[in-house]
């Protein structure tokens, strides 16, 4: 189904979406935050209202694409409840993780063919799931943004770091020494993960410093990642509501940035140089 119209041309600043195309089909956000990563840029031009109620910080989004869609909502203020049906059950599992070790409600539902391949609904779990993580973040005011653990399963022992300042970055470093888990592809890891920081707009660091069992390594990465996590979301009572200063702040020139990298993707540009502060963009025009 296509999405509505935009309420209002860009001149004033107040689309309600961002709509962006790419080969897997159109991602369209519930409720658009204010930064997606430029994979999958869908960004609210709109100050998006911050959803935090009785409940918790709760985010929620949609993905569509041809074949499949896809609801996840996260609570970061839950209780561990997981409530996952992505039609592979490996990653129902290491989202029970997330849950489990964040103390954070997930919920994630994919509806689509069965002929649908793993790969893309693995990427679009982890869109609609880092869109709805960036949306119960809100503001960021008095967590703690940064959260760093090594957790152990058996032999394996990972370390994972998280920044959620707003510069999306993967530093991926694990050795896998086998193709599949059961049925699930293990280069599928490193892709949830880029979905995953690209529309979040997370740091993250993923070191393996032992392991070699491929299903240790896997779960103890998604339990480092979920403690990281929690440290990062939680607050912080002597911070006082503020928000650590090097926490990157995305305003109308971030928009007009994502608008113009969108842009240039049209015409096709393959590389863009941006400066730390998004402020910048120097193409690289390299040929058609």
């Amino acid at each position: 189904m296509e999405p509505s119209s935009p309420s209002s041309s860009l001149g004033d600043f107040s689309l309600q979406h961002l709509r962006f195309f790419n080969n897997s089909g159109i991602h369209i956000l519930k409720d658009p935050p204010k930064y997606s990563g430029f994979s999958h840029a869908f960004a609210s031009i709109r100050s998006p209202s911050i959803p935090i109620s009785q409940e918790g910080r709760i985010g929620e989004a949609k993905t569509v694409t041809r074949k499949t869609n896809v609801i996840a909502k996260i609570n970061l203020d839950g209780r561990a409840v997981s409530e996952n049906n992505t039609g592979i059950s490996f990653l129902d599992h290491m989202l029970d993780q997330l849950a489990s070790h964040g103390l954070f409600d997930v919920h994630v539902k994919a509806v689509g063919g069965t002929d649908f391949d793993d790969y893309h609904r693995n990427e679009d779990v982890a869109v609609a799931l880092g869109t709805a993580l960036l949306q119960a973040l809100g503001d960021k005011k008095g967590i703690g943004v940064c959260g760093d653990f090594s957790a152990v399963h058996d032999e394996a022992l990972l370390q994972v770091s998280v920044d959620l300042s707003g510069g999306p970055h993967l530093s991926y470093g694990l050795s896998i020494p086998t193709e599949r888990v059961g049925t699930y592809d293990t280069q599928l890891v490193e892709h949830f993960f880029q979905s995953l920081v690209n529309t979040s707009g997370m740091t993250l660091h993923i070191r393996q410093l032992a392991g070699r069992n491929s299903y240790h390594i896997i779960e103890a990465t998604f339990k480092a990642f979920a403690r990281a996590l929690r440290q990062a979301t939680e607050y912080e009572t002597r911070r006082g509501g503020s928000v650590p200063s090097g926490n990157r702040t995305y305003t109308l020139a971030s928009y007009l940035w994502i608008v113009e990298f969108f842009v240039l993707q049209l015409y096709g540009v393959k590389t863009c140089l941006v400066s730390v502060d998004c402020r910048v963009l120097v193409p690289l025009m390299l040929g058609s």
